[in-house]
């Protein structure tokens, strides 16, 4: 059963769609992850999911009844916002029972509540602290408390982790995943950050432009992405997508070939001939970026991750190889994945002129 259902929804302001015929199924106890760069519609669809903006076309359904036009208190849903939202004057027993009082709900089971929600996150001895009186961390705990104490089928949070830093983010990640398990909630989760939708997500809903790119589990996007610009954003670093033409002297015109930088691997010969540019060192492994024969555009690079620190300095000569199975073919005109293309193995090897 699909706890959240939008169908065909759009959001226009004036002529520009920030979002543009939006659908996707979230089903029930799934964490589902909106992903992309700024300005690409996520926190707008999360928006309208809560009722804080009006859709200007679709719908919206929750456990299968349209909330497209309720308010946000009829929905049913919970929110965390980047900002955490606290009320710095109240403790944080009073912010996390704070919209169970607004609701009216009934005081005979706040007591069990607060404990239940405190205990898991805890907070249980920070209670009567104010919000000025914590971390970071502990503030984004708090948020959480006041989101999950409403036990609400519907979770969402737009970029919650974004004020905190590298580590304490990386703990975050593991709680809320741990969390969302725990209370088998539905979450959709807002973020640009694609460390975040690849370790927590089971769901990603990739969007550019206000458009939905791809909606796939995390796996299915790394390894079979629909577009280039899903190939390109996902992956650290991206993968490299060029000209057919540019690393094969027989390849087909019209398209282009992605191959993922862990893919790729220095060879004493091989099928592309190139000069290191750079050589970035990151202990468990190293990433190479060359420049290629024939390239006409300053992006026509290709880089390599290989395991472990390599003896190379930028200006040397290398034979770049990967296997025909690592090979992404997409649409150059479109920029949509191509599979079945009848391209041969790239097997005509391109040297650099003496």
């Amino acid at each position: 059963m699909s706890t959240l259902s939008l169908q065909h929804l759009s959001k226009h302001w004036g002529p520009t769609a920030a979002v543009d015929d939006a659908s996707f199924e979230a089903a029930s106890g799934s964490f589902v992850v909106l992903l992309g760069p700024s300005g690409c519609g996520k926190s707008t669809t999360l928006r309208m999911i809560a009722g804080l903006d009006t859709p200007t076309s679709g719908r919206i359904l929750i456990d299968g009844r349209d909330v497209t036009r309720l308010p946000p208190a009829k929905r049913r849903i919970s929110m965390v916002f980047q900002s955490y939202a606290l009320f710095p004057h109240l403790s944080v027993r009073e912010n996390i029972l704070f919209g169970v009082k607004v609701r009216r709900e009934p005081k005979a089971h706040r007591a069990a509540r607060l404990e239940r929600v405190s205990e898991l996150l805890g907070l249980s001895a920070l209670l009567e602290r104010k919000p000025s009186q914590l971390s970071g961390g502990q503030q984004q705990r708090v948020a959480l408390g006041r989101a999950i104490i409403a036990e609400t089928p519907v979770c969402l949070m737009d970029e919650p982790l974004s004020n905190l830093d590298a580590k304490l983010r990386q703990e975050m990640r593991r709680e809320i995943r741990a969390l969302q398990r725990k209370l088998g909630m539905t979450m959709v989760y807002v973020t640009h950050d694609q460390t975040e939708a690849m370790s927590m997500a089971d769901q990603v809903v990739l969007l550019e432009g206000g458009r939905i790119v791809q909606d796939a589990p995390p796996a299915e996007l790394y390894a079979r992405p629909a577009t280039v610009f899903a190939a390109r954003f996902i992956g650290t670093p991206p993968m490299n997508v060029l000209p057919l033409g540019l690393v094969d002297s027989g390849g087909g015109a019209g398209l282009l070939v992605g191959i993922r930088p862990e893919h790729v691997r220095l060879a004493r010969g091989g099928r592309l001939h190139a000069i290191v540019q750079s050589v970035e060192y990151f202990g468990a492994d190293t990433i190479v970026t060359c420049t290629l024969p024939g390239a006409s555009r300053n992006g026509d690079t290709i880089a390599a991750r290989v395991p472990g620190q390599l003896s190379i300095a930028a200006g040397e000569r290398v034979w770049l190889d990967w296997d025909d199975d690592a090979q992404h073919f997409f649409d150059a005109d479109t920029g949509r994945r191509r599979d079945g293309v009848p391209v041969p193995a790239l097997s005509h090897p391109r040297s650099v002129p003496s």
